[in-house]
């Protein structure tokens, strides 16, 4: 749960502080194949999970 939190607060930083850059940063990943996306979500998982490991 602290996890989840944790995630929640660092998803919520950019918008906070910088929206307008946000936007832009979410209209260039709307523009991105399926593929890609995929590729950087697989990438973020097992970042994810190696930092879960070293911890």
């Amino acid at each position: 749960m602290r996890a989840f939190g944790l995630l929640l607060i660092l998803e919520g930083l950019m918008p906070l502080l910088a929206p307008a850059r946000w936007r832009e940063v979410i209209q260039q990943v709307s523009r991105l194949r399926d593929g890609q996306i995929r590729f950087f979500g697989l990438g973020a998982a097992l970042l994810g999970l190696l930092l879960l490991w070293i911890i």
